[in-house]
């Protein structure tokens, strides 16, 4: 009698970084950002003299810099959780530890904007973009406000090193939030500084 030999299949590793439910929010999340960026877009249509007056006002440097912050922020958060993947535990945490400084820079820049705004008599009554203007950044700044005690919890982690499954899906969650920031913060840059 001949015996067939059935070859076992290699077991994927391959997962979804994180949990279903974050990846629910995330996206909630990202599809609400996605309908204010629709009505920004709708009411530019409107009155783009106004947009494009009140956009000339802007310091684009200002938006250039955060996006250089948080650019480089997601690139050391990869690099971090890579190297907690490894059981590289200090150099994940200092990883981690210089993307919460980048995004502590993004912050910082934006204080800096919304000063120089305020004390020039521009607020959110000003007109419909400035009402836009502190709207969208000011929710992603609270994003961002969010991400930094996310990052601080991963420097945590990170510094003890991954002990449990449950430690690898806090990573890998806490990154695909400020990935999430950092992609919203992308599609806001051109939107608010550079459209013409």
């Amino acid at each position: 009698m001949n015996a067939r030999v059935i070859e076992a299949k290699p077991v994927s590793t391959r997962h979804i970084p994180g949990e279903l439910g974050l990846w629910i929010f995330v996206l909630g999340d990202m599809l609400v950002f996605g309908l204010f960026f629709s009505v920004f877009v709708f009411y530019r249509a409107q009155n783009p003299e106004l947009f494009m007056q009140s956009q000339a006002t802007l310091n684009s440097n200002y938006g250039a810099l955060n996006t250089i912050f948080l650019l480089t922020s997601s690139w050391l958060v990869v690099l971090g959780i890579n190297a907690a993947r490894k059981n590289l535990n200090g150099l994940a945490f200092k990883l981690l530890l210089l993307a919460m400084l980048c995004g502590a820079g993004f912050i910082s820049v934006k204080v800096i904007e919304y000063s120089e705004k305020i004390h020039a008599g521009i607020g959110l009554t000003t007109n419909d973009f400035y009402m836009f203007y502190f709207i969208l950044t000011g929710l992603h700044f609270f994003h961002v406000l969010i991400g930094m005690v996310a990052l601080a919890v991963l420097c945590v982690i990170a510094r003890r090193g991954i002990s449990k499954p449950s430690d690898l899906a806090i990573l890998e969650g806490g990154a695909s939030y400020w990935h999430m920031v950092d992609v919203l913060w992308i599609v806001l840059f051109p939107l608010l500084y550079l459209m013409k």
